[in-house]
């Protein structure tokens, strides 16, 4: 059976969640107090591997604002499921082939005391009559005899008669006595509900203790009142593959070192499997006697005990002391490790999980969902975290927020609860902050379309260059090879971050940046840090022989306001001359500088802008063509960078 669509109402924050969809895995998206908590704790009551957790409870889940209208018989819980070919078998074997016209069916759950939850299936008793008829061998009279009868009662009063004198309808009545009450739809109701999947639950707070008493284990577990902490510990026994009462048993050095030995070497392949935080570490276990001095009940009996070994470092430190991160990953893994085999068919909720993992831990555990818990098990899962939503599956996304309507001079108009949308949106920002930093991140993560990047400023920088490499090319001389992809990144200040940002792709860089005063900080900075390799960093001033400069100035003044005249279609008294412009009251020597200056003085020319020149450059590449000083002047330095890039390849 597979969970297919849920619709939670009357339940806490909850008045009508909306029916929502459920895939293999699904991620609940909102902020803290959406109701994301409530849509877990509600499902998990439908059919929970926790029998505690059967029922809902007037006082503490039914809205307090309907609390004095209250009614068991209030649905909580509307879920649709889609039955595989097994489930279908199971009741045909009972009931015969046909007996149930859809493979979906609805299970509901109310505030029924007894927890009991509804299940209104239809089967086709017409079918199961003809088909109980055919299976006890029964002959044309007998088949006439029944052929008015359209349900299993009808039969049943038509057969009491005739069970004296046929064996055969006899068999088929002692074969509807064994359904509860006689009934096929409660006869395939039980079928099914054994093989409904139950609902393991599991939150943030759920985590192994490093130091665990064999002893007072073992009366918990006798007494029926182990902690959820300790739940974890017995769940590591299993995956161990020994037990409580095996392991307090041991009274043989080596045999208990063994098999202590050989559960840490089994968790510690395991977790660093997924685990790519730091790998230099072992799980170490070992049993040893309790000590006067410790506190109780840690002071007496067989105590286990549970380290962290740094292989870097050549020490161990207590479980308990590790990141609460990597106890939860730990005990996570642990936990679900057995899940199947503990279980078996269960929906796995999970509450927030990897609440306190960093960034690339949480994409660990989400590696982790996706290739152990998703081929064997639906799961549904809360989080707020945009690295905790699988970019690539955001059709299993569904948004939480808790809905509040207001009039237009801000009061509050209706309180409509928490609802749960199939359709990402939603128009709240904080509910949409979890996906947008997902997409967003997915994005930098690919906007790399080749694997040697060159990181410029901005696009201008990228339109020079094609047209300085698409001429030299036409010349015959080195241009930029194709191998290079140009990408913009913004000023020099922000290069370093963005290069960071990629440092995960593994890719080739280089960087070209404009140099200008007080910027030799920065770009040394740059050069010396571990984002780059060695010489991969460029300044334009390498090329133009200046104190500081931008890629305009690879043109030089005669062809750069050439191109500047060009672009602005500036003629008569408006055309630029170079005299004016190397004139040009500006500090700085930069072309760009000076040609602002410039155009400033001169409030009825058009505003001048970084990115124009460089498009009026490409669009008309024949600027570059003649053979003059000033275009070669310029091609030579834009072929000795292509000169020095090429050569990193």
């Amino acid at each position: 059976m597979k969970l297919e669509n849920v619709q939670i109402t009357n339940f806490r924050c909850i008045d009508d969640s909306t029916p929502f969809a459920v895939g293999q895995v699904t991620c609940l998206v909102g902020k803290n107090e959406s109701g994301k908590t409530s849509v877990l704790h509600a499902l998990t009551r439908l059919n929970s591997t926790d029998s505690s957790l059967s029922q809902f409870d007037k006082e503490r889940d039914y809205p307090r604002k309907m609390l004095t209208d209250f009614d068991e018989d209030t649905r909580v819980l509307e879920t649709k499921w889609l039955l595989d070919d097994e489930d279908v078998a199971a009741v045909e074997k009972v009931l015969g082939a046909g007996a149930l016209p859809s493979k979906n069916i609805t299970i509901q759950k109310t505030y029924d005391k007894d927890g009991k939850s509804i299940w209104p299936v239809t089967v086709e008793e017409k079918k199961i009559i003809e088909w109980l008829l055919h299976e006890a061998g029964c002959d044309a009279n007998e088949r006439k005899h029944f052929e008015s009868c359209t349900t299993i009662k009808d039969f049943v009063s038509k057969a009491e008669p005739l069970k004296a004198t046929s064996p055969r309808i006899t068999t088929i009545l002692e074969k509807i006595a064994k359904w509860r009450k006689s009934d096929p739809t409660l006869a395939a109701i039980d079928i099914l509900y054994k093989r409904m999947p139950k609902f393991l639950y599991f939150a943030s707070y759920d985590r192994m203790d490093g130091n665990v008493s064999l002893e007072k284990l073992k009366t918990d577990v006798a007494n029926g009142h182990v902690s959820r902490n300790d739940l974890v510990f017995l769940a590591f026994l299993d995956f161990a593959g020994t037990a409580l009462d095996e392991l307090a048993k041991l009274d043989r050095y080596e045999v208990m070192k063994a098999r202590v030995e050989a559960a840490s070497i089994k968790i510690s392949k395991q977790i660093f499997k997924y685990w790519s935080q730091n790998r230099h570490l072992k799980v170490q276990f070992s049993l040893e006697a309790g000590r006067a001095g410790d506190a109780a009940p840690f002071n007496s009996g067989n105590i286990m005990r549970t380290r962290i070994l740094n292989m870097l470092h050549d020490m161990t430190v207590p479980f308990d002391d590790r990141s609460a991160g990597f106890v939860w990953f730990f005990s996570f893994l642990v936990l679900f490790s057995q899940v199947k085999k503990k279980h078996g068919n269960v929906i796995i909720l999970l509450d927030e999980p990897g609440l306190n993992l960093h960034a690339k831990a949480q994409a660990d555990l989400l590696k982790f969902i996706s290739e152990e818990l998703k081929p064997h098990h639906q799961v549904i899962y809360s989080t707020h975290s945009p690295f905790m939503v699988a970019s690539d599956d955001l059709a299993g996304v569904r948004t939480v927020e808790d809905v509040v309507k207001y009039a237009a001079d801000g009061r509050v108009e209706a309180v409509l609860g928490t609802k749960v949308g199939d359709q990402v949106l939603s128009t709240d920002k904080d509910t949409l902050f979890p996906l947008q930093g997902a997409l967003g991140y997915e994005i930098t993560q690919t906007l790399f379309v080749g694997k040697h990047t060159l990181v410029v400023e901005g696009p201008s920088d990228i339109l020079y260059l094609q047209a300085a490499s698409a001429e030299l090319g036409r010349r015959g001389r080195t241009k930029l090879d194709l191998r290079w992809t140009p990408c913009p990144a913004g000023s020099v200040d922000k290069v370093a971050a963005f290069l960071s940002l990629f440092g995960g792709n593994k890719l080739h860089v280089a960087v070209l940046v404009d140099y200008a005063q007080g910027q030799k900080g920065k770009i040394e900075s740059l050069r010396k840090s571990k984002i780059l390799q060695d010489g991969h960093v460029f300044t334009t001033t390498d090329f133009c022989a200046q104190a500081e400069a931008d890629i305009e100035d690879f043109f030089g003044a005669d062809l750069y306001v050439e191109l500047i005249n060009g672009t602005y279609n500036l003629t008569g008294n408006n055309k630029l001359t170079v005299a004016e412009v190397q004139a040009a009251q500006e500090s700085s020597l930069r072309i760009v500088k000076k040609v602002e200056a410039v155009l400033r003085l001169k409030p009825a020319l058009p505003e001048f802008d970084h990115y124009s020149p460089a498009m009026f450059l490409v669009q008309n590449p024949k600027l570059l063509n003649p053979d003059n000083a000033s275009v070669n002047v310029a091609l030579d330095r834009f072929e000795n960078l292509f000169k020095k890039l090429n050569a990193l390849l």
